[in-house]
């Protein structure tokens, strides 16, 4: 097995290599660097429970619908990432109806915003929840972008070959690869877990901020997890609450770090795919474009100069990169 993993890396960075021009030989050698790459190209059967399906469930949507009033063709499906919701992406779901003249859906994903609360909580479960929400709206030639934890189930679901009308895939700042969460994601569920304590006694969005800046300076993350505080709905509660299942999400760090497929498994999407990096953002490296690349063989790279959030930070660019590359597909 680590021989076909070396094969298959020396395989994927020759691949990249030849776009870049840069040499392979010191690339292929099995380096703490490359091990890495490995351990996303070679499966690890800890890593998978395909054998413990979960049953999908009904996921919580914002439609927006163009004048014509078609709801179904050429449909563009939104997925948010970690501690997001549908309404992350309010605003440029209304330009994307303008610009484009198609329906746009923004999806909660299940534990977040409005939509159920369940287990499991991984990016098979995830997909599962989005292929049966395009499948019941009978939505047509989709368009499914995804930014982050999204990015991951949209990419998960293209894999999984179980959308046949999936028709373009794009990709906001996300990598298919395996990795660990960064710990800032464990020490905000803490925290959030704190709030939620009676003992806390904390009734206010100020309170609450209050405590959430001991472990995150930056206001506007702050303001972002604060999007899915509940404030008590009388005087008489004792506790703010938030809309997300704390406990659920704190025993899924692992899986939202994860990724289902491997490299070796030999899986494709052929699809035309659209992968927006933040130029400051470490989540997309030169080697994982390389799988990428493997992954699926007709992706596309933008780069913006921003940081991991690429659309809130350049709103008017990441529209213009996504209205054009779909224009693209009517336009060939």
């Amino acid at each position: 097995m680590r021989l076909l993993g070396q094969t298959l890396l020396c395989r994927v960075i020759a691949e990249h290599s030849f776009h870049t021009g840069q040499s392979t030989s010191a690339r292929c050698a099995l380096t703490p660097r490359n091990n890495f790459l490995l351990s996303s190209m070679v499966s690890h059967p800890h890593c998978r429970n395909f054998s413990a399906k979960s049953t999908p469930v009904d996921l919580s949507s914002e439609p927006y619908i163009p004048p014509n009033g078609n709801t179904t063709d050429g449909a563009v499906v939104i997925l948010h990432g970690l501690f997001g919701s549908k309404r992350n992406f309010a605003s440029l779901c209304k330009a994307f109806v303008r610009d484009l003249n198609r329906p746009v859906y923004a999806l909660d994903l299940r534990n977040h915003g409005s939509s159920p609360h369940t287990t499991p909580m991984n990016y098979e479960s995830m997909a599962a929840d989005v292929s049966h929400f395009i499948t019941k709206n009978n939505l047509k030639e989709v368009s499914l972008l995804g930014h982050s934890m999204g990015g991951k189930v949209a990419m998960t679901l293209a894999l999984s070959s179980s959308l046949p009308s999936l028709s373009n895939l794009i990709i906001s700042d996300i990598a298919p690869v395996r990795s660990s969460l960064s710990p800032s994601f464990q020490r905000y569920l803490k925290v959030m877990s704190d709030i939620e304590d009676p003992a806390t006694d904390v009734r206010t969005r100020e309170a609450a901020d209050k405590i959430l800046q001991t472990v995150e300076k930056d206001l506007s993350i702050r303001q972002f997890l604060l999007t899915n505080l509940m404030l008590p709905s009388n005087p008489s509660d004792k506790t703010v609450k938030f809309k997300i299942p704390i406990a659920t999400l704190k025993g899924a760090i692992a899986a939202l770090g994860s990724f289902p497929f491997a490299l070796d498994e030999g899986r494709q999407w052929h699809g035309r795919t659209l992968v927006v990096k933040g130029a400051k953002s470490d989540y997309i490296t030169d080697d994982s474009i390389a799988i990428f690349n493997a992954f699926f063989p007709n992706a596309k790279v933008e780069v913006l100069d921003t940081g991991h959030w690429v659309h809130a930070e350049k709103p008017n660019e990441f529209k213009r990169i996504f209205v054009d590359f779909i224009l693209e597909t009517t336009s060939s």
